[in-house]
């Protein structure tokens, strides 16, 4: 401990003149690190001083705050997690191969669940998987200002950021391996907006997208998988722990150095490229990589359970009984339109064939009646694949500011504004910020993936609080954020894209913030895409009304679970609502809604950086600018 104690020591100096340096807007280090952290020794350091890269107004002024609420909340729901685990009856172990009767699965869903909410799971003990996926709003970003301003969560080392939206894990588990269909030459599958939990090892993309965020040098930020193991040593809910997996776990006897070691973030330069600094010998390591396996195993389990996928929905009731349950006059267009001319159903997939198209050149979307019948399944709202979008750039994006090196001497994303997401294409081609591709067979198929990001179900995707009934302004709504970098914010503006992307008199060769005086830039302006190449041409011109957009709105609406039974947890938001007025706020609208928030693209926008664009094979056949 003594290194980090002369670091605590000069850490006031670096902190005096980065008070200096640092934009106006004041942003403290939250309550969690600022009162600082106890090792298993009974240590206590100071904490590290703050990153802020960040221009004024990308941080919000309430991000202090918020992030205080969301670990009360994290805190309650794992104590609540804990109270549930000590009242299981113990499951019984039988049977050839072994089996826990009785209460053994339950006892897996709920170990999953209490580890989804331990803080302690990171280097400054603040950060639990559940604090950028929250119930309430089926387990996506849980803070509004965030999903207004900066898009990506600060992970345990504040301020450091990532670089994409906090994806909805309800229905994720249904996600399969994923794999290059040869005949329709795309990919299915997989989890992660770049689908980089491929499932190649455990055979299931969700458990290893949980291994994901632990040692994200942008999330939990630890610096060595082993240190899962180290922390669930001294955890109050090990006897769980054992009581599924084994207890090998306490077997690994780790050097004395290991506090010090995982209270330190990933990247940091004392590190060099060692990705194991924890020293074990090969047998231990071997059962702390075995403990990783489990730990992500169980929250697969809670994933996969009715406390998160609940299928719970108005439509579920709807499919089950549409006597008794009915959707309303407005849903139930909302609804034809959306197997129908709007075509969602050809990506969101319901279980139903989408209305044929006609020739060309009306021949762009579906515009006929949908005469299909429903097929016997529980739809999950995806074709499991993935498109480009042709969003534009988003310069609210925390990681576009992490250019520059941290306390830790860690530069997230030393290309700062020449960064491109090319999401599908980056994993395919092992590139930076993404995973290694564990099939160079799929190399060759970068070009025609770049841009591609995974089409998520659209389940949940209006869930809220029910204190904020909705998404929309004037509200009291939750202000959320979609698609992967966020530039989205209400289910109105999200409809309203794919339907007039391509209308030629939407579409401008600007970027964000720069739409040309008399346009609304999401209204009648939509800026160039950020990735020019494999746009998803099943959209864009779909020819819907403005009632028509509405409509499939509400429609949307009906796909919260909640409806059929209480959604776990959903009440324990205990924020505000947003609320606007329109007769005094121009944006108080669901189509302008955030609008107050746009700021303009760096011009000239640098170009795409070469470790991203220009790694083989190249991106085509347009260049990325």
């Amino acid at each position: 401990m003594k290194r980090r104690k002369l670091i605590a020591l000069s850490a006031a100096f670096v902190t005096a003149i980065a008070t200096l340096l640092i934009s106006s807007q004041t942003v403290l280090v939250s309550a969690q690190n600022g009162k600082g952290k106890e090792g298993k020794g009974g240590d206590r350091d100071t904490p590290p001083p703050f990153y802020n890269p960040y221009p004024p107004g990308i941080l919000p002024a309430d991000l202090d705050s918020e992030i205080a609420r969301v670990l009360r909340e994290v805190d309650f729901i794992e104590a609540e997690a804990l109270a549930q685990l000590r009242a299981l009856p113990p499951p019984t172990l039988t049977n050839q191969p072994p089996i826990l009767a009785h209460t053994g699965q339950r006892l897996n869903v709920l170990l999953g669940k209490v580890m989804n909410f331990d803080k302690n799971i990171s280097p400054f003990n603040d950060r639990a998987c559940a604090f950028c996926h929250m119930p309430y709003v089926g387990f996506s970003g849980p803070i509004p200002s965030v999903n207004l301003t900066m898009v990506a969560y600060p992970g345990s080392f504040q301020f450091r950021a990532g670089k994409r939206t906090a994806q909805r894990y309800t229905y994720s588990p249904s996600f399969p391996v994923l794999n290059f269909n040869q005949t329709q030459e795309a990919f299915f599958g997989g989890n992660f907006w770049d689908s980089r939990a491929t499932g190649y090892k455990l055979g299931s993309p969700d458990e290893e997208q949980a291994q994901g965020p632990p040692v994200d040098t942008q999330e939990h930020a630890l610096p060595d998988t082993a240190c899962i193991s180290f922390r669930l040593q001294t955890a109050v809910y090990k006897p769980f722990f054992i009581e599924v997996w084994g207890d090998a776990i306490d077997t690994i006897k780790f050097p004395h150095n290991t506090e010090e070691i995982c209270e330190t973030p990933g990247g940091a330069k004392v590190f060099g490229t060692n990705t194991m600094p924890i020293k074990l010998s090969p047998a231990e390591r071997s059962i702390a990589n075995d403990v990783y396996d489990h730990w992500a195993q169980s929250l697969d389990q809670y994933e996969t359970s009715p406390d998160v996928s609940a299928f719970s929905s108005k439509f579920d009731a709807f499919l089950g009984d549409p006597a008794t349950f009915p959707l309303s006059a407005d849903e139930m267009a909302g609804y034809n339109l959306f197997k129908g001319k709007a075509n969602c159903n050809s990506c969101h997939l319901d279980g139903r064939s989408t209305a044929p198209t006609p020739p060309p050149p009306e021949g762009t979307a579906p515009n006929s009646e949908d005469t299909g019948a429903a097929a016997d399944t529980r739809p999950v709202f995806t074709c499991f694949g993935s498109a480009n979008l042709g969003l534009p750039l988003n310069p609210r994006d925390a990681i576009y500011y992490q250019d520059k090196p941290d306390f830790f001497g860690f530069t997230a994303n030393p290309f700062g504004f020449g960064f491109r997401d090319l999401g599908l294409g980056t994993f395919l081609r092992s590139g930076p910020g993404s995973w290694a591709s564990p099939n160079d067979d799929w190399t060759q198929f970068a070009p025609t993936s770049d841009g591609k990001m995974q089409t998520s179900s659209a389940r949940n995707v209006a869930l809220v609080p029910p204190q904020c009934p909705t998404t929309e302004a004037p509200g009291p709504y939750f202000q959320k954020e979609f698609f992967h970098n966020g530039y989205i914010k209400s289910l109105k503006q999200l409809v309203h894209f794919y339907n007039t992307r391509d209308v030629a008199a939407f579409q401008f060769n600007v970027t964000s913030g720069h739409c040309p005086t008399g346009t609304t830039e999401k209204v009648d302006c939509w800026p160039m895409p950020e990735v020019p190449n494999n746009i998803d041409m099943t959209i864009g011109k779909l020819g819907l009304s403005d009632t028509e957009e509405n409509q499939i709105v509400a429609f949307l609406q009906t796909l919260s679970d909640g409806f059929t039974r209480p959604y776990p947890d959903t009440n324990t938001f205990t924020g505000m609502c947003t609320t606007c007025n329109p007769a005094t706020d121009p944006n108080c609208s669901p189509s302008r809604q955030g609008n107050g928030f746009l700021i303009p693209t760096p011009s000239p926008l640098p170009p795409c950086a070469s470790a991203i664009c220009g790694v083989a094979p190249l991106p085509g056949p347009k260049p990325i600018p």
